[in-house]
């Protein structure tokens, strides 16, 4: 028998020209989690743009545009979760590979999208961060980050963390690049070289590690994507394609994560008593 369930790639996602529902304003509410079963910090990879707009033979631009919403409602659902840091994987480091066509989309969709919704982030008690290079990334790009940064500064809600022309190698190289400056100039001895040194070199110091990891559209890969950070988070690869995440898909992902047992490479002696 053929199995017409729709597929994760058949998932419409909300109209980008709909009215986008805030935090508190869903159908149903979000799950409540007890103090340290939600995740702190929750990593995305939104992975899946291109596919899902070229199976509907759309162009690749036409993905991205898509999620947008899909962005916008997730952190809707990050807020009502209680998720207090939300990383998003932008533009890599590696995706400078693209068609000259496709860069040139994200950078100015990127640009646009933070003009359009940084006031309503700011409602929404979001501060809008930014994390990654300045080299090659485009200066309309950089302008825009930082003025969103500077317009949600004051925001204590969820940061946002937009990781635009970022790699997890470039930042650990940069990082020891700027530890070995201080070292050159006297200010540091390389026997006071610890894990914690490194750390107050990362682009972002202050936020913590990543608690949960999700990717997007099947991909079971980390993609150079917060290396360091990463290093004792909880991972999830969902099938569905980025465009048709929302926040529900979301608070799934959170419940999942509060069943999880996190040893952080401790362990407990269980034998079974027969």
């Amino acid at each position: 028998m053929t199995d017409l369930r729709p597929t994760p790639m058949d998932r419409a996602p909300q109209d980008p020209a709909a009215p986008l529902l805030g935090p508190g304003q869903w159908h149903c509410e979000a799950p409540v989690f007890r103090r340290g079963e939600a995740p702190a910090h929750v990593a995305l990879i939104m992975d899946g743009n291109g596919r899902w707009a070229n199976s509907r033979g759309l162009a690749r631009t036409e993905g991205h545009r898509a999620g947008e919403y899909a962005l916008m409602d997730t952190i809707a659902g990050a807020i009502d979760a209680g998720v207090r840091y939300l990383s998003v994987y932008t533009f890599s480091t590696e995706n400078w590979k693209r068609s000259p066509a496709e860069v040139s989309f994200i950078m100015n969709y990127a640009s646009d999208v933070l003009a359009r919704r940084t006031d309503q982030l700011a409602q929404w008690g979001v501060h809008v961060r930014w994390s990654g290079r300045r080299p090659k990334l485009w200066k309309s790009v950089i302008n825009a980050l930082e003025k969103a940064d500077r317009a949600t500064s004051h925001c204590k809600t969820l940061d946002l963390i937009m990781c635009v022309n970022y790699g997890g190698r470039a930042e650990l190289a940069d990082a020891a690049r700027s530890i070995a400056e201080d070292v050159a100039a006297g200010r540091l001895s390389p026997r006071g070289v610890t894990e914690k040194t490194l750390t107050r070199h990362l682009y972002l110091p202050d936020v913590p590690d990543v608690d949960l990891m999700i990717r997007t559209s099947g991909e079971q890969r980390l993609s150079n994507y917060l290396l360091w950070q990463m290093a004792y988070a909880e991972m999830m690869f969902v099938d569905t394609p980025w465009p048709a995440f929302d926040r529900e898909e979301l608070w799934g992902c959170l419940e999942e994560f509060a069943g999880r047992d996190r040893r952080f490479g401790g362990a407990i002696d269980r034998v079974s008593q027969h």
